[in-house]
This record gives C-alpha cells, structure tokens and sequence, in this order.
C-alpha cells in the first residue's frame, strides 16, 4: 500500500528541475567578475606569502646551493640572534617616538585649517607637501641638514648658542633623528584622514556642546576626539604599518649603524637576505612581520566597528 500511495502521491517537479542556463549565469556572473581581482590578490598577496612561510620552515646554505628543511630552526635562530632582538626594540622606539607625534601634528594640523579658505588651501599644501617628496630625496636632504658642525640644523643652533651633537653618528641621537625626519615627513599625510574625518562629524552635537557651554579644550576632548575615534584608528594602523615598512632613510643615512643603534626590523630583513644570504631567517623574520600587521588589521577593524556603533 505505501509503495502505491507513494506513486500516487504529486510529483514535486521543482526539486528535479535542472538548473536553467539564466539561474546558473547569474551564479557564475559574480565569481567572473571578481576574477581578474582574485587572481591578482593571489598572485601578488597569498602565493608571495605561502613562498615565505615555506622558506622559513628550510635553509639554503650560500656554499652548497641544496635547500634544507629545518622546521622551525630558523625561528629559534632568529629570536637566539641579538641583532634582531636589537631591532625589534629599535622598531618599538621608533615607533613610540613617531606615531603618537605623527597623529597628535596631524590632528592640530587638520584643526587649524579645517575651514575652507584661501590661506588655509595654501597651508594644507605646505603641510601636505613634505608626504609627497620621496624618502630617498628626504634622505638625502636631511643628510646635508644634520652635518655635524656645518650642517644646516647645527648652523641655526649655534647662532641660539647651542652645541649640535653629531646626529647621525652618535648611538644615543641617530634613531632619535630618523624618527624627527619619520614626523616631519608622515605628519601632513595623517592630515588627510583627520579632514575627511572632521567633515564627517555632527553640526548639531559640536552646537550642542558650544551652547552647554563647553570651551575650545572641552569640545576637543569630550566630543570631537571620542567622535574620531575610527578614523583614529585607521590612521594609527597605517602609522603602524608605515613603521615597519618604511626603511629608505636607514638605508640612505646609516645602514643600521652606528653600533646597531638604527636597525630596523625591515632592514634587518634587507640584510639578512642580500648580504648575508640567510635566506631562512629573513623569511622567518617577513613572517612575524606580516602576521603582526595582520592583527593589527583585524584590531583595527573591530575598534572601527565598535566606534561606529557608540557613533550611531
């Protein structure tokens, strides 16, 4: 009986219809579009990043030419290594000592010509201009301004009855110097974000806060800071991300030196590579390098999410 009730029962044609060459068009039309995109993120992202991660899990002795796996030896080797335990406290020094100037400039900068005038066209373009120079050409150019004694910085500080220090060759000094070339040169470009930023904010709320009677100092505190806190956060991982890629002005300037005091991790890595040739260890040191921006990618993200619904 159920086998005759159940070829009696109705058919439900729409589970055995095949799917229409209109329906499976639309399925494919998103994953054709986005191709082009995904293969260049693969080619140029995922496949870069599976090459590291497996030569830092092997060894190619310069001499030999054989590659080696090691497993995690080039990591042991890496943190046992006092140059780069070196240059990862010179790259929290660096980074303690530009960003939070950086950001601070930027917001002050963004403040003072945030209103839409002549004058202030002209000083966002004079802030602006120091980011669009290349590092190498700014380099080059503080090469010449922190010349011990006849340099141009040493020059205005004599005529203040000042002695300049020798800023490029003294350990205590160096990185402090490449970190007021770092500020000078990123501060202008923060700006940008703190002016889309400012644009962004409620009329209403900064009124609100003027008739309550809240002061210059009070407004920027209590209601235009917590107001910026996403596009604080997203220019913060840029800074971030700037002080672990940036490395031209060591390289023009001191080449790590003196005794080490300016190696960053990115140089570091440079010389591992290009002039030591071990190989496995600055695929080691990427690595860390790369995992450590991508949390802060995903910090930066969930802070963003999170400033944007206390914002709304």
């Amino acid at each position: 009986m159920t086998s005759v009730a159940a070829a009696q029962a109705p058919f439900d044609a729409s589970h055995a219809r095949p799917v229409s060459g209109h329906r499976l068009q639309r399925r494919l039309l998103p994953w054709l579009l986005l191709a082009p995109s995904l293969l260049l993120l693969a080619a140029f992202t995922y496949l870069p990043i599976g090459r590291v991660a497996w030569e830092s899990l092997h060894d190619k002795p310069h001499a030999t030419g054989k590659t080696l796996f090691v497993g995690l030896g080039n990591y042991t080797a890496l943190f046992a290594d006092k140059a780069f335990t070196q240059s990862v406290a010179n790259n929290l020094i660096y980074a303690a000592g530009t960003v939070p100037a950086s950001m601070a400039l930027a917001l002050l900068f963004a403040l003072a010509v945030q209103r839409a005038t002549r004058f202030n066209a002209i000083m966002r373009a004079i802030l602006l201009f120091p980011s669009m120079v290349p590092l190498v050409a700014a380099a080059s150019l503080f090469f010449f301004i922190f010349l011990p004694g006849v340099g141009l910085f040493d020059h205005y500080l004599a005529k203040l009855g000042v002695r300049g220090a020798n800023w490029l060759g003294d350990p205590d000094v160096a990185l402090w110097s490449l970190i007021g070339i770092t500020v000078w040169k990123n501060a202008g470009y923060y700006m940008l974000f703190y002016l889309a930023g400012l644009t962004t904010l409620p009329g209403e709320v900064l009124e609100a806060a003027t008739i309550d009677g809240c002061n210059a100092w009070q407004r920027l505190r209590y209601v235009i800071v917590p107001l910026l806190a996403p596009t604080t956060a997203f220019v913060l991982v840029i800074a971030l991300i700037n002080v672990l890629t940036q490395v031209d002005h060591v390289i023009v300037l001191t080449k790590g030196g003196p005794s080490n005091s300016t190696k960053l991790v990115l140089y570091y890595i440079y010389e591992q590579a290009h002039e030591n040739f071990a190989y496995g260890k600055a695929a080691a040191a990427s690595l860390l390098s790369v995992s450590f921006l991508l949390a802060l990618s995903v910090f930066s993200l969930k802070t963003m999410e999170r400033g944007a619904h206390a914002a709304s």
